[in-house]
């Protein structure tokens, strides 16, 4: 306990494995159009973030966190958006470091464990709620774990979090997702990291080489070369070592649920412990045997993905 293996959780028989629950919703969700209101604030370390807020005056707040290379206007960041604020919570869909359209001022931009950015969201919007909650989706979801665990992140304005196709475990999962038929997700990724890399450059002349960039064939070479140094770790073994949410599970002191597929096609066998989630008392783990990677398309097209129904599930209820 809290391991929870009733899970309601059934697709559309047409996506028969987990790369199709992934590829589909990743293509053909409608793309909503929501009321954002975008809001630019500034860093501590004087740079900017870019956040887009949809208010209605509501006491409770959730703020969502994107994955690898997304942004607040992703379908499945507007899904649960819309989700959330049809059902009078207040939401706040934050931009990572260079991911709102615009180049941040600084030579680096996001990672993994990067919840400083986080803590700055947080802060920056909590004085006008009563409460607030959190989502993570993917890299978004290692973030807010990796947040919540942190000794200097407890806030009493948190009340509960829920997680999404988390990679838990960096070094297993970046090695699943470079490898075999799954490449064709860690080159999508690549692409517009490699393009990233070389405007930072072009910016930081002095500060940032491209040397080797090119040659550069699998995620892992990608945070060894780059993302790794960029914000202050050796390599990428110390770098997934510091950030991978993990371990930092058992410092998680509010209710908050890890939602991760057994066929997501990026998560390595590190990324459903199950003993470990037997011990955790705040931290509950939900297995289903499909869904994908940020997946799990309703059985019906126009009806809500069901990673938006247990969500406001988890967060709503009094337990």
């Amino acid at each position: 306990m809290p391991l929870i293996n009733n899970t309601s959780y059934a697709g559309p028989p047409v996506l028969f494995n987990g790369h199709l629950q992934t590829i589909f919703p990743a293509l053909f969700r409608k793309n909503l159009s929501l009321p954002f209101d975008r809001e630019r604030i500034t860093t501590p370390d004087g740079d900017f973030l870019d956040l887009d807020w949809l208010c209605q005056d509501n006491k409770k707040l959730v703020i969502i966190s994107h994955g690898l290379e997304g942004d607040s206007q992703r379908p499945y960041m507007k899904g649960m958006a819309k989700h959330f604020f049809q059902n009078a919570y207040d939401v706040l869909s934050w931009n990572f470091r260079g991911c709102s359209g615009s180049l941040n001022n600084k030579p680096f931009f996001y990672h993994s464990g990067a919840t400083y950015d986080l803590q700055t969201v947080v802060s920056h919007a909590e004085d006008r709620y009563d409460e607030v909650y959190l989502i993570g989706f993917s890299l978004g979801g290692n973030l807010t774990l990796k947040y919540l665990g942190e000794p200097q992140s407890k806030n009493p304005k948190i009340k509960k979090a829920v997680t999404i196709s988390v990679p838990l475990h960096l070094k297993g999962s970046c090695n699943k997702i470079s490898t075999g038929e799954n490449i064709i997700y860690s080159n999508r990724f690549l692409k517009t990291l490699k393009e990233k890399v070389r405007k930072k450059a072009l910016m930081f002349p002095g500060e940032l080489s491209i040397e080797g960039l090119d040659q550069i064939k699998t995620l892992r070479d990608f945070d060894d070369k780059f993302t790794g140094p960029m914000h202050g770790f050796r390599d990428a073994h110390h770098y997934y070592d510091e950030c991978s949410s993990l371990f930092f599970l058992d410092g998680i002191t509010i209710p908050t649920l890890v939602l991760n597929a057994q066929n997501d096609p990026f998560l390595s066998i590190e990324c459903f412990p199950v003993d470990k989630a037997k011990r955790l008392e705040k931290v509950f783990m939900e297995f289903p045997a499909i869904g994908g990677h940020v997946g799990f398309s309703p059985r019906k097209r126009r009806e809500i993905y069901w990673s938006e129904k247990r969500a406001f599930e988890f967060i709503d209820s009094d337990d």
